[in-house]
């Protein structure tokens, strides 16, 4: 039936009321906080409360406008500082990882098939669609389960599975629109895929690259009036650098990865600003995409694939990911230690991007698309639960893991890049006060500055005599000596 547009707005703000409600759930038990927004629309689709919503293509388009704002706000958030030691590896995992994990469950997925009365029905291109769909990981539910145990990873892991997780997109859409092509074609050509995957790549790539800078120097000359434009200027130059990519015959998902990296390692007008406003979008779009994605699946249609989705998953997470990043991590191995290689194995969650690329096939009607996407969906769900629930527990077993140090001020407040200057805190304790107990006292270094003293819920504005107390936390403002 069609809706009123009050009704409309009341069933979508009363969707995402409720993932942000359950979303709770995800701190107090460790449960992916991506995954309750799938079941949310599960649960309010045809086979929950009754909401009928069957439209692939557009779920595939508000898909791609999530991924668009997701990955550029990943790339944002990307310090080139931090990849750079990690840099060739996480290339390495994000696309020849991503090859060498489509083609082993691509063959295993065909052996499948092959057994007698078994429910699949693939070809060899086939299998390898399916394979290519579920070969990208999800390192973001990785990343909010690890924060919400306030753990940290050692060995810069972190920062290497960020990369992998921000940079493998791009290469599982290729290979899944290639597949596509092939399929429709009845052809497997070589050269011209090898030739197909150069020109997205470079263009992709470089066009990223150029057009990330383009739009930091736009930003940065503008000078606008109103500065709550500036979030909207960088949203609308995601758009036009995915865009202007696509029409240019590269990957758009590559392009806006790397724009993001540019701006994110560049100086830019209301950068923080735009970071706030790009982070709610962000989880605002993934709430979005996943309910939409939740609403668009038929439970009662995963009981048929429920058997050969579960082999196909434990073969992924047992020997296809572990072997491609084993095999990725050979010419590294003086770099990585063993304990690192397994929990990158371990790693491999699939998220909202395999079922996004799994409405590719069904948009375009290859054979067996509806199966694809209801295998995709099933391990996407065991992904999330089990191996997301399992991350703390090998990161402590490995040894890999320790405290989260907090960052950031009891002010909640960060100064602006152009400043040059950075806040931190140090407490007043017992060493310091060997020294006497005011600021005259202490003598900071040259270049810092006491802005408040933070004692219990009190916070007062310094001078030379006033009288600390142990325990005492002092904001300081400094210069940012990195750079000199």
């Amino acid at each position: 039936m069609d809706l009123s547009p009050e009704l409309f707005l009341l069933v979508c703000s009363l969707l995402i009321f409720c993932s942000i409600i359950i979303s709770k759930v995800s701190v107090r038990f460790g449960v992916p906080v991506l995954l309750l927004f799938l079941f949310v629309g599960m649960l309010s689709g045809i086979d929950g409360l009754g909401i009928h919503y069957n439209h692939v293509s557009s779920a595939q388009h508000i898909g791609t406008i999530a991924l668009c704002i997701i990955l550029f706000s990943g790339g944002m958030n990307t310090s080139i500082k931090e990849i750079k030691p990690i840099l060739w590896q996480g290339i390495t995992l994000s696309t020849v990882g991503v090859l060498l994990t489509t083609i082993f469950t691509g063959l295993f997925i065909y052996w499948l098939a092959g057994l007698p009365n078994s429910s699949l029905n693939f070809t060899l291109l086939g299998a390898m669609l399916l394979a290519a769909t579920m070969s990208s990981t999800d390192s973001a539910s990785v990343f909010n389960i690890l924060r919400s145990q306030k753990m940290h990873l050692k060995y810069n892991l972190r920062p290497l599975l960020e990369f992998e997780s921000g940079s493998n997109d791009p290469m599982a859409y290729l290979l899944t629109i290639i597949l596509i092509g092939s399929l429709q074609t009845g052809e497997f050509n070589t050269i011209k895929v090898i030739i197909d995957f150069l020109i997205q790549f470079i263009v992709g790539g470089l066009g990223g690259f150029l057009l990330g800078y383009g739009l930091v120097y736009f930003t940065n000359k503008i000078k606008l009036n109103n500065h709550e434009l500036y979030p909207l200027l960088a949203l609308s130059g995601i758009f036009l650098i995915y865009t202007i990519i696509y029409l240019a015959h590269g990957n758009g998902f590559l392009a806006v990865y790397v724009a993001g990296m540019v701006a994110g390692n560049s100086k830019l007008t209301k950068k923080r600003e735009t970071n706030t406003f790009l982070d709610g979008m962000t989880w605002l779009f993934q709430i979005i995409m996943f309910v939409t994605l939740g609403l668009l699946v038929n439970p009662h249609e995963m009981a048929d694939v429920a058997l050969m989705a579960i082999l196909i998953g434990l073969f992924l997470v047992i020997i296809g990911r572990p072997l491609s990043v084993l095999l990725c991590m050979i010419p590294f191995a003086r770099k990585i230690n063993k304990r690192s290689i397994i929990f990158t194995s371990i790693v491999g969650l699939r998220g909202a991007v395999p079922i996004i690329f799994a409405t590719y096939p069904v948009v375009a009607e290859v054979e067996c698309a509806n199966q694809i996407f209801n295998i995709v969906f099933f391990i996407t769900i065991l992904s999330l639960l089990i191996q997301g629930m399992s991350i703390p527990y090998f990161a402590r077993k490995l040894k890999l893991s320790e405290p989260l140090v907090e960052s950031g001020n009891h002010l909640g407040i960060e100064l602006p890049e152009e400043t040059n200057s950075r806040l931190h805190e140090i407490v007043f304790d017992e060493h310091i006060a060997q020294k006497g107990n005011t600021l005259k006292d202490i003598s900071l270094p040259e270049g810092m500055l006491v802005m408040i003293v933070k004692r219990g819920e009190k916070y007062m504005v310094p001078n030379g005599n006033i009288k600390l107390h142990i325990g005492d936390i002092l904001v300081i403002v400094s210069e940012n000596r990195e750079d000199n």
